[in-house]
């Protein structure tokens, strides 16, 4: 099976390279994150017409999680146990779905940002990860499954161009780090920095890609189960290069996993 990662960055404005990337790497089940839609908005008949089934949880302009699979979608789900909500009204926000793919259950992840570190957004998502990880515990000794997406997290100072700039930002304090390194503890295993190391996003400001001043925060973590199934891994580049493919690229590149 080939598994792959990609905060799309809007589903509708990229639905023509998600397509090609598809066939291009004869991709098997993709997540999306940052879909940026209601399903009844999205422009699926492409995806349906190349043999894809897809699982979405999306609402309005905003946020968005999917799981494309040709190779079975099945027991479909929106939202983890205990997944907290946000906002004034409080509600739950579209950043996780999963389905099971040929035995494999995918969870598709978009880890809150957490803006900064003194705003209400940082506590939303340290307790976003502890609850994750509350739900994750069990799943550690079930069936393969794979938790992947965007984390919003560098769990080291080799995932930022330059930790002097990160000072007193999201994504690097000690606290985000600490819930990822959680999952770890726990006995999840981080399955693509051996494999593709590398930055996985970019900003779109001054040439950041050109320039390789990226963030690695785009993951695949996988219970010891699935992890003992890797075969490889690696960073698909081209589609963040703006000179490399036709129409705008998402300031993420796609993260791709090979399972035997």
């Amino acid at each position: 099976m080939r598994l792959a990662t990609w905060n799309v960055n809007s589903l509708r404005s990229r639905i023509d390279r998600v397509e090609a990337f598809l066939q291009r790497h004869d991709i098997d089940v993709l997540a999306l994150q940052e879909t940026k839609a209601r399903e009844d908005q999205l422009p699926l008949m492409g995806l349906q017409a190349l043999g894809y089934d897809v699982a979405v949880a999306g609402v309005n302009q905003w946020n968005g999680v999917a799981v494309l699979s040709r190779v079975g979608l099945d027991d479909i789900e929106v939202g983890f146990p205990g997944m907290p909500p946000y906002g004034d009204p409080a509600a739950a926000e579209a950043r996780a779905v999963a389905a099971t793919c040929a035995g494999v259950r995918v969870w598709s992840l978009y880890v809150p940002n957490g803006r900064k570190p003194d705003d209400p957004h940082y506590a939303y998502k340290l307790d976003w990860l502890a609850r994750l990880r509350e739900a994750a515990r069990p799943w550690l000794d079930g069936p393969d499954l794979a938790m992947v997406g965007d984390w919003n997290i560098c769990p080291t100072d080799a995932d930022v161009f330059d930790p002097a700039q990160f000072t007193n930002s999201t994504h690097v304090t000690p606290a985000e780090r600490a819930a990822f390194q959680g999952f770890l503890d726990d006995g999840y295993a981080e399955v693509t920095r051996g494999h593709a190391p590398g930055y996985t996003y970019w900003d779109y400001y001054r040439q950041r890609f050109e320039r390789d001043r990226g963030l690695k925060i785009d993951f695949v973590l996988a219970n010891p189960s699935l992890a003992a199934r890797v075969t490889g891994a690696f960073i698909d580049r081209e589609e963040r290069d703006p000179a490399a493919l036709p129409g705008a690229p998402s300031d993420h590149a796609p993260v791709v996993v090979d399972l035997d």
